[in-house]
C-alpha cells in the first residue's frame, strides 16, 4: 500500500456522500506497499479501506479484482470485502482515479514468521484456490513470462547500478525461464502476491489475506512459488528449509501436489524470484516524483535468484 494520489477534504466528501458509512473520524494515508493508493478510513459506524487505483492496475481488471474479494469472502474465505454503494456500485472516481472502499480486515504482518506461520500461510494458499473454484471472470496473469521481456528491456540498461552483475542476471534467466517454464499443470486462480504483509495474524492465528490486486488465472503451483519466496527467507536473505517444508506441508495437507508440479517447484521458484526482481528494479530506477513511498530494494530477489540457480530440488523437500 502507498499514497501517490492526495485527496481534498472536498473530493473525499463527494465521494462519500454515495455511501452509508456514518461520520468520517479519520483519514490518513498508508505509506507502504508500491501500487495504489491507500487510506485508513475511520468512521463512527467502522473502519475501511479506501483504495485508488494507480497506473500499473487496469480498470478494466478491476471488476476481477472486486468481484473475486466478493466470491471469495462469500465462501467463508477470510478477506476484504467491497463495500457497494446506495446504487449497489462497488466501484467508483475519485481524484481522477478509479477508487474502491473495502472493509478493513483485523490483524497484523508477522515480520519474522515461525514454521508454524509457514504451515498456517500453506494451509490458507490451498483453502483460496480450493474457494476460487467457480469463480466466473477469468484473468491473465500479466507477470508471466510473456511479460517479463519488456521488464528486462526496460532496466537491463542501468541494471548493473543497482548492483554489479544484475543486468546479465536478469537476461540470462528470462532465457532459462522461456526455454524450461512448465505445462499442462493444475490452473486456476491464485492471488499471486500473497507476501508477508498482505496475510494477517490475530491471537496466534491466521487472521486473513489482503490485496489480491496482482490475483489472476495462472498455475496453482506458481502460487506456491510465490510464497516460497516470500515466506522461507531470513532478513539476510538466507533460505529456511525447516519453513519451506511446513509451508508445503501446509498446503497439501489441504490440496495434495500432483508430480508434476513437485516437479515444476525449482522452475517456477526461480521464475517467482525473477518476476520480483524486475518489477522491483523497475520500481527502484523509477519512482514517481512526489510518491510517499520507498521502493523495494530488487536485491533480495537477486539474492533469491542466485540462490535457487544454486540449489537442487531437494530444496522443496516435506520430510
Amino acid at each position: 500500500m502507498a499514497v501517490y494520489t492526495e485527496v481534498t477534504d472536498e473530493a473525499l466528501a463527494s465521494f462519500l456522500a454515495n455511501y452509508d458509512l456514518g461520520k468520517v473520524l479519520s483519514f490518513k494515508g498508508i505509506a507502504g506497499g508500491v501500487e495504489n493508493t491507500n487510506y485508513l478510513l475511520r468512521t463512527d459506524k467502522d473502519t475501511y479501506i479506501l483504495t485508488l487505483y494507480e497506473k500499473r492496475v487496469a480498470e478494466a481488471d478491476l471488476p476481477f479484482f472486486i468481484g473475486l474479494m466478493d466470491h471469495l469472502a462469500h465462501r467463508g474465505f477470510a478477506c476484504p470485502q467491497p463495500i457497494r454503494n446506495r446504487n449497489g456500485n462497488a466501484l467508483g472516481h475519485l481524484e481522477g482515479r478509479p477508487a474502491a472502499i473495502i472493509s478493513f480486515l483485523e490483524g497484523m504482518e508477522i515480520s519474522h514468521p515461525t514454521p508454524d506461520h509457514c504451515f498456517m500461510a500453506g494451509v490458507t494458499m490451498a483453502n483460496m484456490h480450493q474457494k476460487a473454484q467457480g469463480f466466473s471472470i477469468e484473468r491473465p496473469n500479466a507477470l508471466d513470462p510473456s511479460g517479463w521481456p519488456d521488464l528486462v528491456e526496460s532496466s537491463r540498461a542501468r541494471a548493473d547500478t543497482v548492483e554489479p552483475g544484475m543486468e546479465e542476471l536478469i537476461t540470462s534467466e528470462l532465457v532459462f525461464a522461456q526455454q524450461n517454464w512448465p505445462a499442462q499443470i493444475p490452473h486456476g486462480v491464485i492471488h499471486a502476491d500473497m507476501f508477508k504483509d498482505n496475510v494477517f495474524f490475530l491471537d496466534g492465528q491466521l487472521s486473513g489475506v489482503i490485496d489480491f490486486y496482482f490475483a489472476c488465472n495462472d498455475y496453482l503451483a506458481y502460487d506456491i512459488a510465490v510464497g516460497i519466496n516470500a515466506w522461507c527467507f531470513d532478513d539476510d536473505y538466507r533460505f529456511d528449509q525447516r519453513a519451506c517444508s511446513q509451508l508445503l506441508k501446509g498446503y497439501q495437507s489441504i490440496r495434495p501436489l500432483e508430480a508434476a508440479e513437485l516437479a515444476a517447484l525449482p522452475v517456477l521458484a526461480r521464475g517467482a524470484a525473477l518476476r520480483f526482481l524486475l518489477t522491483r528494479l523497475n520500481d527502484w530506477l523509477n519512482v514517481p516524483e512526489g510518491a510517499f513511498v520507498v521502493p523495494h530494494d530488487p536485491k533480495a530477489f537477486s539474492a533469491r535468484l542466485k540462490f535457487f540457480r544454486q540449489s537442487g530440488s531437494t530444496v522443496f523437500d516435506i520430510a
